[in-house]
């Protein structure tokens, strides 16, 4: 099977498997993303209860857990990332097509949320920890709020960067450079890619593109690690 053929059936199971459990923890992105897409239309949006969603979004994919410095904060620590992501201007990254992250000022606005997410969570970090911190800030969280907040990259966690990497699609540090092989990978497959596409939906919006990458990808990944006696993801 080529890995046109493995994304479309992986794809497929990750969305089937979440539609058929309808309080499934995997269904947390869909309620994350449909309430910031619409948020986005209103004058008096409410920051509390967005921030609230992304926190449980993030909680359900493994951001809350033992060692995570989030874990020492309640949800309202979102609010001033809510505040940001709602601005117009990140307005052309919310479920962008993979063709319009070719273009540099969606490049640029990218870059500009991506350095917003990783100076206002570091500090959190480094207020929670109380000493030096040498590590930089995990790609896998900065990802994963892009990912359910605007669905405008996938989320670069453990096995969707097993799933590119093992595929030879792209390089499994987050960068501008991964991202756009990832666009040149959907662009040249658009033909087979988007008519499967067009049948995922979250409520009343279509499934952004690179979430059809980002589940099929991850599926890859955790089937990855089926071999080795791995039953449940976590």
């Amino acid at each position: 099977m080529n890995t046109v053929d493995m994304i479309i059936s992986s794809s497929t199971s990750f969305y089937n498997d979440l539609k058929q459990d309808e309080n499934g923890r995997y269904r947390s992105w869909e309620h994350c993303y449909s309430n910031f897409c619409h948020a986005r239309a209103k004058s008096n949006a409410d920051y509390d209860y967005l921030s609230l969603q992304l926190a449980f979004y993030l909680a359900s994919w493994g951001m809350y857990r033992g060692s995570s410095f989030l874990l020492q904060k309640d949800y309202k620590v979102h609010i001033p990332v809510v505040k940001e992501l709602l601005k117009e201007k990140y307005e052309p990254l919310v479920g962008i097509a993979c063709k319009d992250l070719k273009d540099t000022n969606n490049q640029q606005l990218l870059n500009d949320i991506n350095n917003y997410l990783v100076k206002y969570y570091d500090s959190i970090r480094k207020s929670v920890k109380e000493q030096e911190v040498k590590s930089q800030l995990s790609d896998t969280l900065i990802t994963k709020i892009l990912m359910g907040t605007l669905g405008c990259v996938p989320a670069y966690d453990r096995y969707f960067i097993s799933g590119i990497k093992a595929q030879g699609v792209a390089t499994g540090n987050y960068n501008i450079n991964s991202i756009l092989k990832l666009v040149d990978f959907y662009e040249k497959n658009a033909d087979r890619l988007e008519p499967v596409r067009r049948e995922m939906v979250v409520y009343d919006l279509p499934y952004p593109q690179m979430k059809m990458l980002d589940m099929g990808f991850w599926q890859i990944g955790f089937d990855l690690d089926t071999g080795k006696g791995l039953k449940v993801p976590h």
